[in-house]
């Protein structure tokens, strides 16, 4: 069992004796598959445990990539102990605040966090890793081209019952393919793959990174776009703007219009894709809730562009059975 497994860990890592009380309570958030909980030894610091399958090939590189990471001086929990052998691992415990935890807060509590974030992101786009590091597959066209079929597939399909048929136009659009191909025709630089709320825990007024093992190159605005439109936050147009404002002012440049777009787009498409994943597969209503705030970002990024048509009909069908 993984949590006996982190047990024992903990046991190893701190000498404990047999009988030495640990708390172990489980972290429910996030839908990686993996089993992450807080560790609480008597009279110790709380840890987080990690234990990992191989199933999904990105848990493999949380580890080196964390370690490299750290080693750049990026905002990240440090690794304590780690048994590739048994596939876990203690991480520093950073607390329980995230930055989706300060929804409600007003923007005067949330923006130093967000500059904290973006600077975090502006400071890996000029990190440079060891050449013998491996990352997960590189965003190129075909990668982009599997999100959008993991939309089609997942979310259309599966979880709004549209037919094959419906869908096999719709994702053949030739829009489609262009958008792919030209955000995987250039830029590999680093890129977290999945820079939302969730993942940027808050420490001492500081943004900390977390859940970056689907680390891979690709184009620094997909990650900006995933912080920007995050269905968890649903920012309004203002606030995307103020978002947009701080980027530049750390920055000293704003995005070019049409490839944010585009990003913002992929990145939509992907998370509504794994939604429909975690709600219709595998049971996980809780994302449920946030598959109407997805879908109205969504509509909001192609209004007007080269994908409408091949995405709106979709979007339309998830408007009737979720009535927002």
């Amino acid at each position: 069992m993984p949590t006996d497994t982190l047990l024992t860990a903990t046991r190893a890592h701190l000498d404990l004796e047999p009988t030495h009380s640990v708390i172990i309570e489980p972290i429910v958030k996030g839908g990686s598959g993996r089993t992450i909980v807080r560790i609480k030894p008597q009279g110790y610091p709380t840890y987080i445990g990690i234990y990992y399958t191989l199933e999904r090939a990105d848990n493999a590189n949380y580890l080196p990539v964390s370690k490299f990471l750290k080693k750049a001086k990026l905002n990240v929990p440090e690794v304590l102990y780690d048994n590739t052998g048994r596939r876990c691992a203690l991480i520093e415990d950073l607390g329980e605040v995230d930055l989706l935890s300060l929804k409600d807060e007003p923007w005067e509590v949330r923006e130093p966090i967000y500059r904290s974030a973006l600077s975090q992101l502006d400071k890996l786009f000029y990190t440079r890793a060891p050449k013998d590091l491996e990352f997960q597959p590189e965003f190129t066209p075909e990668l982009y081209r599997w999100e959008q079929d993991y939309f089609y597939d997942n979310f259309a399909e599966i979880h709004l019952g549209m037919s094959s048929g419906e869908t096999a136009t719709l994702r053949n659009n030739p829009a489609m393919l262009k958008m792919a191909e030209s955000l995987g025709a250039s830029a590999r630089h680093l890129v977290h793959r999945d820079f939302q709320s969730q993942n940027i825990i808050v420490k001492d007024e500081k943004a900390y990174l977390i859940d970056f093992q689907g680390m891979r190159r690709g184009r620094q605005e997909y990650d900006l776009a995933s912080l920007i439109y995050d269905p968890y936050m649903e920012h309004s147009e203002q606030e995307r703007e103020k978002l947009l404002d701080l980027w530049e002012d750390i920055s000293e440049e704003r995005p070019i219009d049409d490839i944010f777009k585009k990003c913002a787009t992929q990145r939509l498409m992907q998370a509504l894709g794994a939604y429909g994943n975690l709600v219709s597969n595998k049971g996980e209503d809780w994302f449920a809730q946030h598959i109407p705030a997805a879908c109205r970002l969504l509509c909001d990024v192609i209004t007007g562009s080269d994908v409408e048509q091949a995405i709106q009909p979709v979007l339309d069908v998830a408007k009737a059975k979720y009535n927002f």
